[in-house]
């Protein structure tokens, strides 16, 4: 009866009960649109996705341990569509890592299922939904797979997404390394949200364009399991030629689905049609149920089939399917689900080093910190967790050399690429390690960062109420920002890193470091490197500079210090990064006038240290070479203190022009230190006009 072979024959098995399985996931979607605090749903990317995701979870293709969704010794996944989330939700809920009530009222301020995934959702790793992020972390992820535990990484993307520039900035990276453990699947729904029927602009081979930067492409039509669950199927169990694959699955919005109304981008789903929809979709899983059933029992009647049928009996069971009715059987039942996911195991963060033989800095002596930090990271990446990537700036760093000279395996350059590098250092925190990335200061992607640290802000949430997560699993992750305020120099306006602080003040989780000497900065590397630090701006002096601290130097985060107290004081100075030294040196001066001057060092804001200073009495000159960080904290926590304030004592001296932000053009350092008054001369010259 049955020409094929007995692969092929299970192939067919699988891909019926994919069909089955297939029902049971959109109806839950749609139970999700009916109970969702809006009665909303991205209903087209959730359905047009839901062959390729039910192919992935159900197939037998990716090795998950739903238990245990933490342990790096399985596959990975990452939706970098967001907007499929529903999807994602009623397979996850399927599969144990939540209880299915959680896909009811859904979107509320009470939900841990949002609008978008992240790791408020058990088995959750990343936070998505800002287009073409999710793909750089699924190959920042494949990356670690290559190199430690050998793991597959899977990957969801859209279309639509695909126009944004981080996908190609991740597809160019991902070929040229070679990673051939990454599958993404392109859900080339052809549609988007202004035009759910067409994109804005057609590709013009988009297979091609993947093929042109080292990918394996397989073009699918995605409407059809076996198509699907073939090109998967290849990719886990066939040879590999160093080429990571892509994978388009060619669809429609909404497919899937029967009424029009899943046509739609976002749909407000009424009742009726909800109810129309899922009796439509029991009707047709009664019928697939029926047509495999038939299939199945044929097997039964051919001598030597007896194992095929073991097989996909075995495989309805992992799908949690069950085949009822004996030898001849009459029905496939979904088991309902038990919630598997255990709380995740508590990580140590602490990277262990011999701190012997960390660098001596001599104070008075004079080190480049690029040099400091290329010399710490020798000891520091002996501990296998230590990673960093650099975008074509690592001669600033000094990261490529340092960890490169353990293990150039930990030591990446994403090229001029740089929310490429800030996503693949994501990925690596996620999986547990302590990551650094670097470029100059004010070529960090805001966007990437906002959402980063909106995942670290959810993990810190879970494991705060005791969910899922537990200590440890946030992030430690460290953006390393060189040539700080008048550092660039001769480079102009747009290299100059003088606005970028202020930017990073105002995204939520970011802890903003200013090193004023080698030292010090050695001090914070150790401070990271205790663990459990989360988001770190660092910001570091590219010229080299004095060691300002002696030898026992211990950072603390949210701490001033006092450079050299005075017995008599006349007034402060308070000031960070290369600005410290020269108010060090316009101190010396005023000494010589008769004026004791404090100087006071704030490389992170130390809000009793501005209580302190204000109630002094005594005046107070905040010299800054950008656009006024310290003092907008001045600012801040005088006005969350105190109803009125005093100014008379306050004196702001920064890059702003009459309070207002602006851009530095080039010069030499000198040169543009004397234009703003922020040299040691001119510190001087207008403390001492003011105290007269």
């Amino acid at each position: 009866m049955y020409l094929e072979d007995k692969d092929s024959l299970v192939k067919k098995g699988i891909t019926q009960l994919l069909e089955i399985k297939d029902a049971d996931i959109r109806m839950l979607s749609l139970h999700q649109c009916r109970h969702a605090i809006d009665n909303a749903i991205h209903i087209g990317g959730a359905f047009s996705a839901t062959i390729p995701m039910v192919s992935l979870f159900y197939g037998g293709i990716i090795d998950i341990d739903v238990e245990n969704p933490t342990s790096i010794q399985q596959d990975q996944f990452v939706l970098s569509k967001g907007h499929a989330v529903a999807t994602l939700a009623s397979i996850y809920s399927d599969l144990g890592y939540f209880d299915k009530k959680i896909l009811e009222n859904s979107r509320s301020i009470e939900s841990i299922l949002n609008g978008h995934p992240g790791p408020l959702l058990p088995g959750v790793h990343l936070a998505t939904g800002p287009m073409g992020q999710g793909m750089g972390v699924a190959q920042g992820m494949a990356i670690a797979g290559q190199n430690s535990q050998k793991f597959d990484v899977f990957a969801i993307t859209g279309d639509g997404e695909l126009q944004e520039g981080p996908i190609w900035e991740a597809v160019m990276y991902a070929g040229a390394q070679k990673l051939e453990n990454l599958c993404v699947m392109v859900d080339n729904n052809g549609g988007q949200l202004d035009s759910v029927s067409r994109l804005h602009y057609p590709y013009h081979g988009l297979g091609a364009s993947f093929a042109s930067f080292g990918w394996r492409v397989v073009e699918v039509d995605a409407t059809r399991y076996h198509a699907v669950y073939d090109a998967l199927h290849s990719f886990k169990y066939g040879a590999r030629d160093g080429r990571p694959t892509a994978i388009i699955c060619k669809s429609t919005k909404g497919h899937g689905g029967f009424s029009d109304q899943m046509n739609n981008h976002k749909a407000k789903i009424d009742d009726a049609i909800l109810d129309q929809e899922t009796a439509l979709h029991k009707k047709a899983r009664k019928e697939r149920e029926a047509y495999f059933c038939d299939f199945f029992n044929a097997l039964g009647q051919e001598d030597g089939y007896d194992e095929i049928q073991t097989t996909i009996q075995k495989h309805a069971a992992s799908m949690g399917l069950e085949l009822t009715g004996g030898k001849k059987i009459k029905e496939v039942k979904s088991k309902p689900s038990k919630v598997k996911t255990k709380k995740a195991p508590k990580r140590d963060k602490k990277i262990t080093y011999d701190s012997s033989a960390l660098p001596a800095l001599e104070k008075g002596s004079s080190h480049a910190a690029h040099k400091v930090i290329e010399s710490a990271m020798k000891v520091f990446a002996k501990d296998s967790r230590v990673f960093s990537v650099d975008s074509d700036l690592a001669s600033t760093s000094g990261l490529q050399a340092g960890i490169g000279f353990v293990d150039k395996a930990r030591a990446h350059n994403a090229g001029v690429a740089e929310a490429n590098m800030m996503l693949i250092g994501e990925a690596l925190g996620i999986l547990g390690s302590n990551v650094w990335v670097s470029t100059f200061c004010p070529f960090f992607d805001w966007k990437v960062l906002r959402r980063i640290a909106v995942g670290h802000q959810e993990r810190l949430e879970i494991i705060e109420e005791k969910g899922w997560l537990s200590e440890g699993h946030g992030l430690d992750y460290t953006m390393l920002a060189t040539a700080a305020d008048l550092e660039t120099q001769s480079n102009g306006a747009t290299h100059m890193g003088n606005d970028d602080v202020l930017v990073m003040n105002e995204t939520a989780h970011v802890k903003i470091i200013n090193v004023s000497c080698p030292q010090q900065l050695l001090g914070i590397m150790k401070w990271i490197m205790e663990g459990n630090k989360g988001i770190i701006y660092l910001r570091i002096l590219r010229a080299p500079s004095d060691v300002l601290y002696d030898t026992d130097f211990m950072f603390e985060f949210g701490k001033s210090y006092t450079i050299e107290q005075k017995k008599k004081i006349d007034a402060y100075i308070v000031s960070s990064g290369r600005g410290v030294s020269e108010a060090v040196e316009a101190s010396k001066l005023l000494e010589k006038e008769g004026l004791g001057v404090e100087v006071i060092d704030m490389p992170s804001i130390d809000s009793d240290a501005i209580q302190t200073l204000y109630e002094s009495g005594k005046p107070v000159f905040i010299a800054e070479q950008n656009n006024g960080f310290i003092w907008t904290h001045f600012r801040r926590v005088l006005f969350s203190t105190r109803v009125t304030i005093d100014t008379a004592n306050l004196y702001p001296i920064n890059l702003s022009k009459n309070g207002e932000i602006n851009y530095v053009h080039s010069g030499t350092y000198p040169q543009l230190a004397a234009h703003f008054g922020l040299d040691a001369a001119s510190l001087s010259k207008t403390i001492s006009k003011t105290l007269k």
